[in-house]
């Protein structure tokens, strides 16, 4: 059986860090979430994987080539990037009479993709995967009448859900669900969940109920949330590698992972929640925690790194502090309250000593923060922030 993994769209709610890299590239417990999934597909019936590609995809099709493990990989294109339902359309001449469809930005167990196969071979109807999430409004909510689903709900009040199963983006299709992509009357994007909303109409969805592993990256604090959710399982390894350099006075707790070639500093303390990327150094009495840091990166002595992510080939000076804690965020027009999240500073940002960094701070890529500079809110691509 082949899987079609749908891994074309930008991420723009994780910018600046997907202008260089597609959403499924971005690293948690040091790497990528795409690689995490194929590497779930590795363990179940699966032999060919079509992965669905559009922006930045150079950096997918380098990275996994033709082949991962026992898959067969190849590409198709999705020019321009028009929703989940018109990336799947374009798979469709690769397909047969039965095939597995799933997201690209979500980790989950093989144990899923075996229960939707299971059901399929039993039955000739599509179908769909659902879990139970603490916050299900914040998803496809999916009404249920025993194992048909009978209703989809995108991004319902909170207060009036009509279920707490959410679609976890697993299915089991055969060529029906192009024609029902194709009814969709929009001229923008064509939504896969559109799609299934108008098929259960007149055909039976059927439902297969999983609760193991589920992690969603929807926005930035979501990586924070799935790098310490996937530390220290066997989806990671914290043994660090030979050609790392720790100093013996370095504190590296248990719940991490080093990438090559990194390098933590006399009296640095990497603490729970952390991974760091290839080539990365932790200067002298620097503290990070629940971080995620990139490639390249550079975090000089005595700077103080909480609940923040680090871009690729990012300096931030001596004493730099990303405080950490909650804040109001605004991506894309919507405000979201309360979350955890000390900064994301982009690619290549250049920063000074002393600086701070206030909770809820984005910082555009090839950004230069000036010494002692006081930084928060949105900074735009390549700014010069200033003191004073």
């Amino acid at each position: 059986m082949k899987a079609v993994v749908l891994a074309a769209g930008k991420g723009r709610r994780l910018w600046p860090l997907t202008e260089n890299r597609p959403k499924p590239m971005l690293p948690v417990a040091n790497r990528p979430i795409l690689e995490h999934i194929i590497d779930t597909l590795t363990q179940t019936a699966i032999t060919e994987v079509l992965v669905v590609v559009g922006s930045n995809r150079d950096r997918i099709q380098s990275h996994f080539e033709d082949s991962y493990d026992n898959l067969e990989i190849s590409y198709i294109v999705q020019e321009p990037q028009l929703g989940t339902g018109h990336a799947l359309l374009q798979a469709e001449s690769h397909l047969g009479d039965s095939f597995i469809a799933l997201n690209g930005d979500r980790v989950i167990d093989a144990a899923v993709i075996d229960a939707v196969i299971n059901r399929r071979k039993e039955t000739t109807n599509p179908v769909m995967a659902i879990t139970r999430i603490e916050r299900p409004s914040r998803y496809g909510v999916v009404e249920l009448e025993g194992q048909t689903v009978v209703g989809l709900e995108e991004q319902p009040h909170p207060d009036r859900t009509k279920s707490d199963y959410i679609n976890a983006g697993v299915y089991a299709f055969g060529p029906e669900i192009f024609a029902a992509i194709r009814r969709i009357e929009t001229h923008g994007e064509k939504a896969l969940t559109d799609a299934l909303d108008t098929f259960i109409d007149d055909q039976r969805l059927e439902a297969v109920r999983y609760q193991g592993t589920w992690l969603d990256v929807s926005e930035p604090w979501d990586l924070l949330t799935v790098n310490t959710a996937l530390l220290g399982t066997e989806r990671s390894s914290n043994t660090i590698p030979e050609n790392a350099t720790i100093d013996p006075s370095a504190v590296v707790r248990e719940s991490t992972t080093i990438g090559e070639n990194t390098v933590v500093h006399p009296q640095a303390a990497v603490l729970d929640g952390v991974s760091l990327g290839e080539n990365v150094s932790v200067g002298a009495g620097a503290i990070v925690k629940n971080a995620i840091i990139l490639s390249d990166a550079t975090i000089k002595s005595g700077s103080v790194m909480t609940d923040c992510i680090v871009g690729a080939n990012t300096t931030l000076g001596s004493n730099t502090t990303v405080e950490g804690g909650h804040a109001d965020v605004v991506l894309s027009d919507t405000v979201y309250h309360d979350v955890t999240l000390g900064g994301l500073i982009g690619d290549n940002v250049a920063g000074g000593g002393n600086v701070t960094i206030t909770p809820g701070t984005i910082v555009g890529n090839n950004a230069t923060l000036d010494s002692g500079t006081y930084v928060s809110g949105r900074i735009d691509d390549r700014s010069h922030v200033q003191r004073g």
